[in-house]
């Protein structure tokens, strides 16, 4: 018995065939940068790494930086999704909950942040992808307004010092940002217990901010409260 298989079906397979190819174009890409320099990763190299024609990978992408751009999409989407699940377990009560899912997101991977950053320095004046960059501020853009509004709560509620919102954002950034720089550091990078150190590192932002932490000079509280206005 022959079985049809309808034209809305047949796209169906089509698109999840196609999509099931851009992720492998993707990964092969990532564990080439991964694993050599930028410079050193070519549209050949990630055809061979995918296990596809050169010409199949121009299908999906039109340049090798549409694909790099496309991977700092990626990872800003998985941390927006792990920022997303925080701030709302924050709501629920667990005042730490998106601090920790940022820090998480961030230092699981040091060399992939690291990485991304390096290519978003590279790409970020590149006109032809100026539609991705774009997003992904847009992005960033929408993830601090979600942070600001639950940490105004957080700061009326007395659970965070009452400085600008965006202090406390930035000053999570910051922390994270010397994370991923210390597992880096040539003269800290031979030890053993960089895992832990990361896990200890979370947990001092997770608790960074908390009311009662901050002791500013009676003139500069003020000055705060002025410029948050």
């Amino acid at each position: 018995m022959t079985i049809k298989i309808s034209s809305a079906d047949r796209i169906r397979q089509k698109k999840k065939l196609f999509l099931r190819r851009e992720q492998k174009i993707i990964k092969a890409a990532l564990d080439l940068l991964l694993a050599t320099s930028i410079d050193g990763v070519t549209v050949s190299k990630i055809a061979n790494g995918a296990g596809i024609g050169k010409g199949t990978v121009y299908k999906h992408f039109l340049t090798k930086n549409e694909i790099l751009v496309r991977i700092i999409l990626d990872y800003e989407r998985n941390i927006t999704s792990c920022l997303a699940s925080g701030i709302k377990k924050a709501e629920n009560g667990d005042a730490g909950a998106a601090a920790k899912s940022y820090f998480e997101a961030r230092l699981a991977r040091p060399d992939l942040d690291r990485l991304v950053q390096q290519l978003e320095d590279r790409l970020l004046e590149d006109a032809s992808i100026a539609d991705q960059i774009n997003e992904l501020h847009g992005i960033r853009r929408s993830n601090e307004t979600s942070l600001s509004q639950m940490l105004t709560k957080q700061i009326g509620a007395g659970v965070l010092e009452d400085v600008p919102p965006h202090f406390h954002y930035l000053a999570c950034w910051a922390l994270a940002q010397g994370a991923v720089d210390l597992w880096y550091n040539k003269s800290w990078n031979y030890r053993h217990d960089t895992a832990g150190l990361m896990e200890f590192i979370t947990n001092i932002g997770v608790t960074m901010g908390n009311m009662g932490q901050y002791r500013p000079a009676p003139d500069k509280k003020a000055k705060l409260k002025k410029n948050a206005l």
